[in-house]
């Protein structure tokens, strides 16, 4: 497992889950926007300075900061 914040820009993976010691305001989150166990994600482009970055995740695209993005455990699409 890695995280998201490790994706490349065109990568897919699937979301494991949250990585321990996640705020719990940021877990909250990032569940209510859609990055939850089983859920398909894809990095679509990141800014200029590699942050923020631009991730597709069920049929919308959102922007996460790297931090926010790094406690996100996924495992690559095979």
């Amino acid at each position: 497992m890695r995280r998201l914040s490790d994706l490349p820009p065109g990568s897919r993976a699937t979301i494991v889950g949250l990585v321990d010691g996640a705020p719990p305001s940021t877990a909250h989150r990032l569940a209510d926007l859609g990055f939850t166990a089983g859920t398909l994600v894809q990095v679509v482009r990141r800014a200029p300075l590699r942050d923020p970055v631009v991730y597709r995740v069920k049929d919308y695209d959102l922007c996460l900061r790297r931090a926010q993005a790094a406690h996100v455990l996924i495992r690559d699409v095979r």
